[in-house]
């Protein structure tokens, strides 16, 4: 059952919190200042089992564990199962490591030209900005990135990963992420926006952040003045489950919104946690109602430690495949697999094109009905506009260059290369 967020001092249900002022409850601050980090400190909160117990005993001893206050205090402790415990309460199973996890799953080690700096794709990168986060999810991606950097080397390698960007035109895209953008303070991150707003070809920068949802009171008038000086800014945010989506978090979400500042959520496909048809389905609209849109479900990664939270690839198909009929397509994200060694992100469907031809395609839509679309009789798409809008875009790549030369017929094989 859902805790009832709808009261301001909902929280005093949990005794440990009974006396704590709404005034301190509601300050980032007292947050991040009473974090739990240990056992003793997370039974005085829940009630566990010996076998829970013993199994986030032994998972603190491999793997940080820091959860706020008040993603705690939406647990239900009646439910043993409950998705808000999944997620940030430590287990055995993370000591195990399945035949398939990778230490850097997404190697993304191997795509960093400098520290903090992933160039995989042509046009964009991704600054991991901070390895802190206010809560450590049980299911990241990043675990071997939690560290403790002194703020001296850590400006340095900021400064190194702009330097780069500076360096490199291609990029037009840049996501300030981490660990959590928002758990740098708001000087430090002004510098990185402000240094990326004046490189002439960086057109989008992207906050990533889990803080709307984890630890909304952060999402602070001071920090949102600052990057509405810095547009376009999009914000890309993290919910699992309609459960997080408390009045607070939506309230966080708000105040992006209202700050001029599109805001996008990327879900992880979790077991047990979000992997329902029905819960995807509730999620997706209680994001639209909080001007949330959905971007991106991602398959759980192959990271260590992590096997027990990912789904068979067909388990999100079949979600996808629910949605779309179902609810409007603004509701719908894209189910991506982060391919492991580098691959990038490739989106995962239903197939709905049955058959074609070259004068007709046969489709179905989400209830099986099978329609025939005809083919125009004229196939000329060239557009009189493309040279000039081409040549505003870097070469392709060489790999991307002899896929164009194949489709526009220049070449008529491609071969692996050895």
């Amino acid at each position: 059952m859902r805790v009832d967020t709808s009261k301001r001092d909902y929280y005093k249900h949990v005794p440990i919190w009974r006396d704590v002022p709404e005034k301190d409850w509601y300050d980032w601050k007292w947050q991040l200042k009473n974090v739990v980090t240990t056992l003793e400190q997370l039974e005085k909160v829940l009630k566990l089992s010996d076998e829970e117990r013993d199994g986030v005993r032994r998972a603190i001893s491999a793997s940080k564990f820091q959860v706020t206050p008040y993603y705690l205090s939406l647990i239900d402790k009646e439910d043993p199962s409950c998705p808000i415990k999944l997620q940030c309460i430590p287990r055995a199973e993370e000591l195990s490591k399945g035949r398939a996890d990778i230490h850097d799953p997404l190697a993304e080690d191997a795509d960093s030209p400098v520290p903090r700096l992933v160039h995989r794709y042509p046009d964009r990168v991704l600054f991991l900005a901070s390895e802190v986060c206010s809560m450590y999810c049980r299911f990241c991606t990043r675990r071997r990135l939690v560290l403790d950097k002194t703020r001296t080397e850590l400006a340095r390698e900021h400064d190194r990963a702009i330097e780069y960007i500076k360096k490199h035109r291609e990029v037009r895209d840049v996501i300030v992420s981490g660990g959590d953008a928002l758990m740098l303070d708001v000087r430090q991150l002004e510098h990185i926006v402000k240094s990326l707003r004046e490189i002439a070809h960086v057109e989008i920068i992207r906050i990533a952040s889990r803080t709307p949802c984890v630890l909304p009171m952060k999402v602070t008038d001071e920090y949102l003045s600052m990057l509405k000086r810095y547009q376009p800014i999009y914000f890309m945010t993290h919910f699992n489950h309609p459960y997080e989506l408390t009045p607070y978090a939506v309230e966080a979400c708000a105040k992006i919104v209202d700050a001029g500042i599109p805001v996008m959520n990327q879900s992880v496909l979790l077991r047990n946690i979000n992997s329902s048809p029905y819960i995807m389905r509730k999620l997706v609209h209680e994001l639209l109602k909080a001007r949330v849109k959905p971007y991106y479900i991602y398959q759980c990664d192959l990271s260590e430690g992590i096997e027990h939270f990912r789904t068979p690839v067909g388990k999100g198909i079949e979600i996808m495949e629910y949605l779309r009929g179902h609810t409007s397509g603004l509701a719908l994200p894209t189910l991506v697999v982060d391919a492991p060694g580098g691959g990038g992100k490739i989106p995962i469907m239903p197939n709905y094109v049955l058959t074609t031809t070259d004068k007709r395609v046969v489709m179905r839509n989400y209830r099986g009905m099978m329609s025939v679309y005809t083919e125009p009789e004229d196939r000329d798409c060239s557009c009189s506009t493309e040279d000039d809008i081409k040549a505003s875009f870097p070469d392709p790549t060489p790999k991307n260059r002899v896929f164009l030369d194949l489709v526009q017929g220049n070449k008529i094989k491609l071969e692996p290369q050895v």
